[in-house]
């Protein structure tokens, strides 16, 4: 935990960026916690991790997201039924006006040496972050290729087994 509590220092007056899944708890558990383990795509969440990420992402001045990200993100948030649906969209829509959006050319994103393994929206994470900003991610995967290549990011996961012990 010192490793992510100096994390959180170094980048606390700078933003985060904040991963698909991530994002889809931060909508689904603000329209209702208890839908959280209940939609296939956030179900691995429980209610106590959506409050540790408000309390993450309060410490930040900025939430950064991509295009890309959002797009996932509102494909993601369809598959829910009404009328979390339309109360979830109504919170992504307030949440967008409230983050800063960061577009990167999709023609050079794919010019990233992992967007064959990676694709487009994980290597514009990449691209965006390298020295600027820090990652709040799931993704397994994602988060050992930032960590490979030395981009400053945070797997959501290590964070919810630490507070579960």
């Amino acid at each position: 935990m010192d490793d992510v509590q100096k994390l959180l220092n170094r980048y606390r007056n700078k933003g985060i960026v904040i991963d698909t899944n991530i994002l889809l708890l931060l909508i689904v558990g603000t329209a209702n916690r208890k839908r959280i383990s209940q939609f296939k795509r956030t179900q691995q969440f429980l209610p106590e991790d959506y409050d540790l990420l408000i309390k993450l992402i309060n410490l930040f001045p900025k939430i950064i997201i991509t295009p890309n990200i959002l797009t996932e993100v509102n494909s993601l948030t369809n598959q829910i039924g009404e009328p979390e649906r339309s109360k979830c969209f109504a919170i992504f829509a307030q949440l967008i006006s409230e983050i800063e959006e960061i577009a990167l050319s999709s023609q050079e994103i794919v010019k990233n040496n992992g967007f064959i393994k990676f694709g487009l929206t994980d290597c514009g994470i990449l691209e965006l972050s390298q020295n600027q900003y820090l990652v709040l991610t799931d993704d397994f995967k994602l988060f050992n290729y930032l960590q490979k290549l030395g981009i400053d990011s945070i797997n959501f996961n290590y964070l919810r087994v630490y507070l579960w012990q």
